[in-house]
């Protein structure tokens, strides 16, 4: 029998890989199917997958760096205080001026008022 060349090795590798990638594929497809469609299996597994320490010390590792602390909690209490007294104090700027345009709307009317009607009054009056 002939000894194959390089390149016809090289081709049977990559047909050898192609097909290992399509049957793990076709496999685990088969199994996320299972597990679609199981519950009970899927428990089974999260039973299995936790039970080894290992994996069990990477699962709280990654729940724990999710988890507010109460110090982020306490950071966000001050937060919130900061910016609600904030607020208060905008709201009473805001409160400032309004009162302030306010007693100057009332000081134009009475001088209007005062500048046109007075001495319409006094002319009926007679006084001037």
């Amino acid at each position: 029998m002939e000894e194959l060349k390089f390149r016809d090795k090289f081709h049977i590798k990559y047909l050898y890989t192609c097909f290992n990638k399509l049957l793990l594929m076709s496999i685990a497809e088969k199994v996320i199917e299972e597990f679609e469609k199981d519950i009970r299996l899927r428990k089974k597994f999260a039973e299995l997958f936790i039970t080894e320490p290992d994996i069990k010390l990477v699962l709280i590792n990654a729940v724990i760096a999710e988890v507010a602390t109460k110090r982020d909690i306490n950071e966000l209490r001050s937060e919130f205080r900061n910016e609600i007294n904030q607020l208060r104090s905008e709201i009473n700027q805001l409160r400032n001026d309004i009162w302030s345009n306010f007693k100057w709307t009332i000081g134009v009317i009475i001088t209007v008022w005062g500048a046109s009607i007075i001495p319409i009054l006094l002319k009926i009056a007679g006084i001037i």
